[in-house]
């Protein structure tokens, strides 16, 4: 079958498309054919090397996808042959068929197509987690989303809304500015041209945000530890900026806020049930139009270079998908 190759962790540019072996399904997992794979900046982390687990190699990239259920293994008892499915893992993604565990897989509702299937289940199922699970957010309470025209920050956006939350969305260029604008935000802060602390200290009337989701690392988290309100969450989602920040202690202590730690695909791999759970949850959402995911564009397998630069990059608003079939 057809799949995208890693044979080393020197980027992009040295991927291949190759022929390789069917996956053989374990007793606790699917074995799905792929009819679209969405490209998230973690799949680029990984075949640069930057992020902090490595596979062996060669490895196929590609950590989420939709396609159909064509086998199962022994101890599966969600799915069945011919179940429309999305699903993700680690790798894997980017082939003609990939194999998933029961507990990061869920059933697609009616009606919701291969390619917006295939960009929910990581960016939404992180976004819950860290909202919902580790946040515990209240309506009414006001959220600072750093690279919120990306993948996983669109969703938590988009999800923080449906939570009756205040969102303020942060971004790094003016027409990523008027995307988000669509998602319902109560105002957006373009930290590339913007003071951020002068700007949330407006915003919030000097009280600071009771949750700070933070994709980008770097700078920007460590002047949001200075802009949290009284007993609020920090959450590092990851760190796209390349630089893991530190924080002076005495600001937690000052105010009595969290920092949060939020690193979904352990959570799912160490409690698989609630996984599932929350995944059934997510897909309801789907179901019911209240979550909207973006796809910015979609593309062949073949384009995979072209998708993942545009995503090392930061040119994607929500999620590029690579359609197989």
């Amino acid at each position: 079958m057809r799949a995208v190759l890693c044979d080393a962790f020197t980027g992009l540019e040295d991927l291949r498309i190759g022929e390789i072996e069917e996956p053989t399904p374990a007793s606790d997992e699917i074995l799905i054919d792929v009819h679209a794979a969405s490209v998230s900046f973690m799949d680029h982390l990984l075949v640069s090397g930057r992020y902090q687990m490595r596979p062996a190699t060669p490895f196929v990239p590609g950590t989420e996808a939709a396609g159909i259920v064509i086998a199962v293994g022994g101890k599966i008892t969600r799915f069945q042959p011919g179940d429309r499915v999305a699903c993700g893992g680690w790798t894997g993604g980017y082939a003609e068929r990939m194999t998933a565990k029961e507990s990061s897989s869920v059933r697609l509702p009616i009606g919701v197509s291969f390619e917006t299937a295939a960009t929910v289940w990581h960016n939404y199922g992180t976004a819950y987690y860290a909202l919902v699970e580790r946040a515990r957010v209240q309506p009414g309470e006001t959220v600072f989303v750093t690279g919120a025209a990306g993948g996983i920050g669109l969703a938590a956006v988009d999800l923080a809304g449906h939570l009756g939350l205040r969102v303020i969305a942060g971004v790094g260029s003016d027409d990523k500015a008027d995307f988000v604008r669509g998602y319902g935000v109560c105002d957006v802060i373009n930290y590339g041209s913007e003071d951020l602390r002068e700007r949330i200290k407006s915003i919030t009337r000097g009280e600071g945000v009771d949750v700070g989701f933070d994709n980008i690392g770097g700078t920007i988290f460590e002047q949001m530890a200075r802009l949290m309100k009284w007993g609020g969450r920090l959450m590092p989602i990851g760190f796209a900026s390349g630089e893991i920040p530190s924080v002076p202690m005495n600001l937690p202590l000052l105010k009595n806020y969290s920092i949060v730690g939020v690193f979904a695909g352990a959570w799912i791999e160490k409690f698989p049930e609630q996984a599932a759970r929350m995944n059934d949850t997510v897909a309801q959402l789907l179901a019911e139009g209240k979550i909207r995911p973006h796809i910015d564009r979609v593309l062949s397998l073949e384009q995979v270079k072209d998708a993942m630069r545009a995503v090392a990059d930061r040119t994607v608003q929500g999620r590029i998908v690579l359609k197989l079939r």
